[in-house]
Order: structure tokens, then C-alpha cells, then sequence
């Protein structure tokens, strides 16, 4: 199941070898890719249902977060043939990026790795799920600017979105709640990892882990057009961590609430806030290169201390 248009068009090039490849290996191949995003998950749930052995999706972070919400909380393991144009998820979990022979032999002969993922946790709302990064701030509002150009595409069209919003993009006041905790602040985003990366190499939770049941919640607080200008490159290495503005704490369920802002979720809507999202252990298997290791849960590290 693949986004055609992902990475200028790689991705379908990569879906027509992915399959032609597995097919030669000896798997039976069935393509789910339908006209619209909503059906390919229609799609893909239902070959979950019926049994599917691997959901395999070809694209950027887009069709991981589609895959993601196909499988999460099922034992279908997701492989990733990644060709997009950040592929932040798959860069962070050591997966072979634009190398087809690669991505194919994961999925014939890969390691199954368990990690975890978020689930969208506000009473009634539809069930919803990440597994990289949700932002809710300046980084989203870049999101829903840079969604609605056609032209440019790639990184260049968020890079464009950051000079158009920064010299008029002011503090918002924000109510946290991590793990029962309130706490109420002003800041310029609040990021919520499971992963350390998004928006194509920007290490925002550079802490981050997979596998240790809770998510990093990253607050960048008020700061001149200056200081967010200078400070923001930074976000590349993941030293702005080291900034006085910047605190990062953990916990397992975070409330998140502004007016006005609709979080991204691996680079996707996910929602108006005021939402509400929690960590889930184990809750999804994704397919790595054999050999590779998942780094050590930190089990010491506790739900909402300072970082």
C-alpha cells in the first residue's frame, strides 16, 4: 500500500519493485492502495481483520502514520518500504531509506521489533493513533500553512511555511496535563514524542525512546523572533534541548490544550486541541533489518520528572 505522489513520485516506482520483488520471492502480494487516504485505511484494517501476515506501506511518514493506524493494538507486524521525503520514523528505527533491495529484504527476511505507540485518549473521540511526534504549536501552524501550497513540494515547501509564520507567530497560553498533573504555561510549541524526530531530520525529542512507555513532552517557551530564528537550528542536532527556554518532561498520558491550533501527528492532522493522548506499551510490531538491536528500555526513567 503505497502514496503515489510521496518523495516527487518515488514512492510509486518503489510500490511497482516492492511488489514485483516480493513476488519473486515467493509471497502473495495483494495491493491496497485506494483513491483516498480514508479508504486505503478502510482497506488495510480489513486485511488486518482477515489475517493479513505483514502490512507492508511505501511512502514517507504519512503512510507509516496510515499503517500505524491499521495495525496498532493488533500482532500484525508493519514493514516500511520508506521513499518519502522526510522519513523521519523510519530514519529513527534504523530502517533502510530509499534502498529498495534493502526495504524488500526486511520485509522477506527481517526482525520483528515491539515498540510503542499513542493512542488518542479523550473520551469519545474516534480512536486514533501515532508513533513518532505530535506538535501543537508554532510546528503546527507551519503544518497547516505548508499543507495548503501545491507548490513547493518537499522540505523547501516547509522551509518557506517557517519565513512566512515566524516574524508573526506570538506565545500561546497552554494547560499540560502530565499524568494528572496540571500545568499551565506560555510557549511558542509543545511537541509530544514517542520518537525523537519530525519534519524531516529535526531532532525535537532527542531523548526519545520507542520502548520505554512514555513520551517526552518537549515546551518551548516565549521567545523573541530573534531567539526562536537563532535557537532553531538547533532543533537539528537536538541541542536546543540545552536552551533556558526549552524544558522537556515524561509522562505516560498528557492533556494538551490552546485555542486555535490543530495538532500534526507524523506530519498528519490529528485533532483540535484541547486532546488528550497516552503511551501504550508494546502496542506495535514493526519489521527491522536482522541483526539490528533496539536500544534498552528505560525503565528507570520516571513519568514527569524534569528532564
Amino acid at each position: 500500500m503505497g502514496n503515489p505522489a510521496a518523495g516527487k513520485g518515488r514512492a510509486k516506482e518503489h510500490g511497482t519493485g516492492a511488489a514485483a520483488l516480493l513476488r519473486a520471492a515467493g509471497h502473495e502480494v495483494e495491493d491496497l492502495t485506494a483513491g483516498s487516504a480514508a479508504d486505503s485505511l478502510a482497506r488495510a484494517r480489513a486485511a488486518v481483520r482477515a489475517g493479513a501476515d505483514v502490512l507492508v506501506v511505501v511512502g514517507g511518514d504519512g503512510m507509516v502514520h496510515l499503517g500505524v493506524n491499521a495495525v496498532a493494538g493488533t500482532q500484525t507486524p508493519l514493514a516500511v518500504v520508506p521513499c518519502g521525503t522526510g522519513n523521519d520514523i523510519a530514519t529513527s528505527l534504523g530502517l533502510p531509506v530509499n534502498d529498495l533491495p534493502g526495504a524488500v529484504r526486511t520485509v522477506s527476511a527481517g526482525a520483528t521489533r515491539t515498540i510503542d505507540a499513542v493512542r488518542r485518549a479523550d473520551a469519545g473521540s474516534e480512536e486514533r493513533w501515532y508513533a513518532g511526534v505530535l506538535c501543537g504549536g508554532f510546528d503546527a501552524v507551519v503544518n497547516e500553512r505548508a499543507n495548503g501550497w501545491r507548490w513547493p513540494r518537499g522540505r523547501l515547501r516547509y522551509d518557506l511555511a517557517i519565513a512566512r509564520e515566524l516574524p508573526v507567530f506570538r506565545p500561546l497560553d497552554y494547560v499540560l496535563e502530565l499524568d494528572g498533573e496540571r500545568w499551565e504555561t506560555r510557549a511558542m510549541l509543545v511537541a509530544v514524542g514517542n520518537g525523537p524526530r519530525y519534519g524531516g531530520g529535526m531532532q525535537i525529542a532527542p531523548d526519545a525512546s520507542y520502548d520505554d512507555g512514555l513520551l517526552d513532552v518537549v515546551v518551548v517557551g516565549p521567545l523573541s523572533i530573534i531567539g526562536l530564528a537563532r535557537a532553531f537550528p538547533k532543533i537539528y542536532t537536538g541541542e536546543h534541548v540545552q536552551h533556558p527556554a526549552v524544558t522537556v518532561r515524561r509522562a505516560r498520558r498528557v492533556g494538551l490544550s490552546t485555542p486555535g491550533i490543530t495538532a500534526y501527528a507524523d506530519g498528519e492532522r490529528f485533532g483540535t486541541l484541547p486532546l488528550t493522548v497516552e503511551a501504550v506499551p508494546g502496542a506495535l510490531t514493526v519489521l527491522v533489518p536482522e541483526g539490528s538491536t533496539a536500544p534498552p528500555r528505560a525503565d528507570a526513567r520516571e513519568a514527569s520528572d524534569p528532564a
